[in-house]
């Protein structure tokens, strides 16, 4: 049996026992016998998964707050069965970009960690039906400074333009700009503050090729004929 299919069984009883338990009624629990909160001996987890239901459930064992993290989370392990498929899945809505998406060639360092992180998202290109226009800059502004003057931090901002267009006839499918940042740390060695740039550089492109990804796949729906 599965740890989810144990959890929503788990969980299911729980409901019921959260149901017919009278107001600042409190279940007892035996020491070193983990389970779930509000749930019969009988329904105890092997330790490492009962930790991982009790992080799921938050760390409340009574009153609404527990009772909502209960039902919250059997919901979304019942929506888990329930047939849903992924838009970039087999047979989802945006599978057509799966392996059909060109970026244009990068030119930059910055460039190439957007272009390698579409192709993780969307996979390299086997038979291209799209072109990826994109062009990107980036600003870099110190927001922790010492009583010395000396900036200890940095947010490195970024904003990116796209274009999707279909191959065939040149015709715009989708577009727009997204933007994001992220920070690094300017402490200590100068080989170490400029490690810690290149991988904030590194993850702001994959945030904003992660954003493009996004919004292909939320348009893709409505893409011209």
């Amino acid at each position: 049996m599965t740890f989810q299919w144990k959890v929503t069984r788990v969980l299911c009883r729980s409901l019921k026992a959260t149901a017919t338990q009278r107001p600042g009624h409190v279940a007892p629990e035996k020491q070193g016998e983990p389970r779930l909160p509000g749930v019969g001996a009988d329904s105890r987890l092997p330790e490492g998964q009962a930790g991982a239901a009790r992080f799921a459930l938050g760390k409340s064992s009574t009153g609404s707050h527990a009772t909502l993290n209960r039902r919250a989370l059997l919901g979304l392990l019942a929506l888990a069965g329930c047939g849903f498929t992924p838009a970039l899945g087999t047979g989802g809505a945006a599978q057509g970009l799966m392996g059909t998406v060109r970026a244009a060639d990068p030119k930059t360092q910055a460039d190439y960690d957007f272009v390698a992180r579409i192709e993780e998202r969307l996979g390299r290109t086997s038979g291209a039906l799209y072109d990826l226009a994109y062009t990107q800059q980036t600003s870099t502004e110190g927001v922790g400074i010492t009583g010395e003057g000396a900036i200890t931090r940095y947010n490195l901002s970024g904003a990116l333009d796209w274009t999707l267009t279909r191959k065939a006839d040149g015709v715009r499918m989708a577009g727009g700009t997204v933007e994001n940042f992220t920070s690094y740390s300017a402490t200590g060695s100068t080989v170490a503050g400029l490690t810690a740039k290149q991988d904030a550089a590194r993850r702001l492109m994959r945030l904003l090729a992660d954003q493009v990804v996004a919004a292909m796949v939320a348009g893709s729906g409505g893409f011209p004929a």
